[in-house]
């Protein structure tokens, strides 16, 4: 009876949704149950990002603040503090961060948190699904004690699931609607719940048969990238050692209709994904006495590769006479990824932490990011990227490649670029001398070292 007269809700829109998280994942999936009709709160602890939305102002950069503004005024969204504001939802979606502790080990309270709210505010014909990305059997081993110690029967009374957010910030293609979403359920009502919720305002929903096999496809997609990419950062390597150009190695790879994809090496890996999804399935699988040995070397890979940047930085002053202790470098580009204004794990903060380490004078500039917030809370703003700071500098290392920076500018006012993004290219050659990911013969007569 619970599950027909939620579903009968769902389906005539009148269901109101929480939404637990109002960060990158919460407030897209937010907007969208929105738009679709239904009403939605969303539930944050931090009062910052709640006063801004519940003004119509925006703290996500793929979201913007017409959109809330318009829902807001419209009554269809109100984010708030009160976790009580969340007791008479239908459903719950939990979008809170799963970080790692410095042991690699999964950081649970968000979700332990989000499941003691959650038990505040519990009742028969409530659907739970879990976002946030997670190791194999956390909805069923932390989420399912705390509903059933209610005295609730989960695939009867209440309903639990998982679904990975799948959210790829500044991806100006896919987005929340568009993307495909994975469901599985505790039980198969359970399923049956909550693939009718997301089927309400996302295109396409794929059902699988568990929460564990759910939890696991995020694992999966974010590992493949993690493993590709540790290969295409050692493909550089190697073609650095040989005197091959990695880039045209890749790009002529690229070539082959069939059997290939193409991954990029660069300065490192970043965002809350990547860089820790993988260790979420390491660490199950090592309680199970079993070693991820794909995932370990592509970490140990991936995590050297700010070092082999600042390696390069201090190669190529060397050929200048320069010692880095001293030197002016000017880093350009600090988000973990182009044309956005995301920094959560950069390799950014590890090249200017490793070259201040060796004595330089370190700034940034960065379109998307007027200031980054050091470890001890203090801010270090960005310089405009004027003729006069690429002149003055040492080195103008390129570690993220924003769409709207003019290359070219760089390479005729600096005077030495080390580009970890091959974003100079196409750049006509001038006055800089270019110092790319490998040390290519076949670059050596266009004075790129």
């Amino acid at each position: 009876m619970n599950k027909d007269i939620l579903l009968g809700r769902i389906e005539d829109h009148s269901a109101k949704i929480g939404i637990i998280g109002l960060g990158y994942v919460g407030l897209p999936l937010a907007v969208e149950f929105a738009k679709a009709g239904f009403s939605v709160v969303g539930y944050d602890v931090s009062e910052r990002v709640v006063n801004l939305l519940n003004k119509g102002e925006s703290h996500i950069q793929d979201v913007p603040s017409a959109e809330i503004s318009r829902l807001v005024k419209s009554g269809k969204f109100i984010a708030s503090t009160d976790e009580m504001s969340l007791a008479d939802v239908d459903a719950i979606s939990i979008a809170v961060p799963t970080p790692l502790s410095k042991t690699r080990d999964p950081d649970m309270s968000f979700v332990l948190s989000a499941g003691e709210t959650i038990r505040k505010v519990a009742h028969k014909g409530l659907l739970v699904v879990l976002e946030s990305t997670t190791y194999p059997g956390t909805t069923r081993e932390l989420l399912q004690p705390t509903m059933e110690a209610l005295g609730l029967r989960v695939g009867e009374d209440v309903f639990l699931a998982f679904s990975p957010e799948r959210v790829d910030p500044g991806n100006p293609v896919y987005h929340t609607k568009n993307t495909p979403k994975v469901v599985g359920g505790i039980t198969a009502a359970c399923s049956d719940v909550a693939a009718a919720l997301y089927e309400s305002c996302i295109d396409t929903v794929v059902r699988v048969s568990s929460t564990e096999t759910a939890e696991l496809v995020k694992l999966l997609e974010n590992t493949f990238r993690s493993v590709n990419i540790g290969l295409a950062n050692e493909m550089a390597i190697m073609c650095d050692k040989l005197g091959v150009d990695v880039w045209e190695v890749i790009d002529a790879a690229a070539t082959k209709p069939f059997g290939y994809m193409k991954f990029t090496p660069g300065p490192g890996i970043g965002g809350h994904c990547i860089p820790l999804d993988p260790h979420y399935l390491a660490w199950k699988m090592r309680t199970l006495n079993y070693k991820t040995r794909f995932i370990d070397l592509a970490s140990e890979i991936n995590s050297q590769m700010p070092a082999y940047v600042v390696e390069k930085v201090a190669h190529a002053l060397n050929e200048d006479r320069k010692p880095v202790n001293g030197s002016r470098i000017l880093v350009v580009g600090v988000a973990y990824k182009k044309n956005i204004d995301d920094v959560r794990e950069s390799p950014a903060l590890d090249v200017i932490h490793l070259l201040e380490q060796q004595g330089a004078e370190v700034s940034f500039h960065d379109p998307f990011i007027a200031q980054l917030r050091e470890e001890e809370g203090h801010l270090r703003a960005g310089v405009g990227l004027t003729d006069e700071a690429l002149e003055r500098a040492d080195c103008v290392v390129i570690v993220t490649d924003h769409s709207e920076l003019d290359y070219q500018r760089l390479v005729d006012h600096a005077s030495l670029i080390v580009d970890s993004r091959n974003a100079t290219s196409k750049s006509i050659r001038t006055k800089a001398r270019i110092v790319g990911m490998t040390n290519s013969r076949a670059q050596a007569g266009i004075a790129t070292v």
